[in-house]
């Protein structure tokens, strides 16, 4: 069930800046994905702990808002990393559009939507991007609108949006290439656009979701269905497999929420009254529950996941494109494994 905290999603205060709903859907739509790591094994701690992962925030300026997880910098204090791009792309609210944290919460990377530019903090280290193959001239370059982490924390697949509309992956690090849309159906098309990627737990693969809620699965990712074909309210933003990998969440620009396989249906937004769209979906990886971010900053909890937070009435210089969470690891301390609903595993 819904906690009251959460009425914290919608904006209240006469402060805050409303962004454009039907705009920034449309950007939403085309490019913003909630992105979570795969699981990596964590050492022993001298005593044991409880594991809380917390979530960030990551605005289009770069900007990162940590809500029970360390702050580790951000890309919007230099102006230059994550602008607002009116000449060469349609990205008014700036170039940073999506995130990834490492498995063991240590650090994370922000991803340039526009040049693929991959900037790292924390215990983050650079593996690569495009920016090498960014030739032939700015019209050529695909949209980097997605990123997820593997299981070791040493590499990254990212997702871009091609000039035909499908979307290709780029391994970096120890990531492996499984495939991507283009190779699967043959270059043929699909009927939506590109918006996330999300890793299976063991690191064996990846799932991607396109905005009419198309799902292609590559590597170990199991398929277990989709809302390719249905009909939707608003487009689909975001995409989080379960702690577990044995299914998958999709989340929609209205709130609404869509549960595959294992992944269970612990409340949405959609039918609520929101100051702004949601952009981006997050698992708890410690439970069955599961975070939604919108544009302004909210945040919305549902099942085990914990409210620790959120941006909303404040006045954010660009809307937030997305949220992302730490998975913790292999518990090493304990026998109650990750995934069991309301459980604090001690790790």
């Amino acid at each position: 069930m819904v906690r009251s905290q959460r009425v914290a999603g919608r904006r209240t205060g006469s402060r805050a800046r409303r962004w454009g709903v039907p705009a920034l859907a449309v950007v939403i739509g085309a490019a913003v994905g909630a992105v979570v790591g795969g699981v990596g094994s964590v050492g022993a701690a001298t005593q044991p702990h409880i594991a809380e992962p917390g979530y960030r925030l990551v605005a289009g300026d770069g900007g990162i808002f940590s809500f029970g997880s360390n702050f580790l910098g951000s890309a919007a204090s230099d102006p230059a990393t994550c602008p607002p791009n009116t000449t060469d792309r349609d990205m008014p609210y700036g170039e940073c559009w999506s995130m990834a944290t490492m498995p063991n919460g240590t650090g994370y990377w922000i991803l340039n939507a526009y040049t693929g530019a991959i900037t790292a903090y924390g215990a983050a280290v650079s593996h690569g991007d495009r920016t090498a193959s960014n030739t032939g001239g700015a019209d050529l370059w695909p949209d980097s609108v997605s990123m997820a982490s593997t299981s070791s924390g040493l590499g990254y697949w990212v997702l871009n949006s091609d000039l035909s509309g499908m979307g290709s992956v780029a391994a970096f690090g120890d990531a492996v290439l499984h495939g991507d849309e283009s190779s699967a159906t043959g270059g043929a098309g699909t009927n939506g656009m590109p918006v996330a990627i999300a890793a299976t737990p063991d690191g064996g693969g990846y799932w991607t979701v396109d905005s009419d809620g198309g799902v292609f699965a590559f590597g170990t990712a199991g398929f277990f269905g989709s809302m390719g074909g249905q009909p939707l309210n608003e487009p689909i933003v975001g995409m989080a497999a379960t702690p577990d990998g044995g299914g998958y969440w999709l989340v929609g620009a209205d709130g609404g929420v869509f549960s595959f396989g294992d992944a269970t249906f612990a409340g949405a937004m959609a039918g609520t009254d929101l100051n702004a769209p949601m952009t981006g979906i997050a698992a708890d990886p410690l439970g069955g529950g599961y975070w939604l971010s919108g544009a302004d900053g909210g945040v919305f909890a549902f099942g085990s996941a914990p409210f620790l937070g959120s941006m909303a009435g404040s006045d954010l210089r660009q809307p937030v494109f997305g949220i992302s969470t730490a998975w913790l690891g292999v518990c090493v301390v304990g026998t109650r494994p990750l995934g069991s609903a309301g459980i604090r595993a001690y790790c």
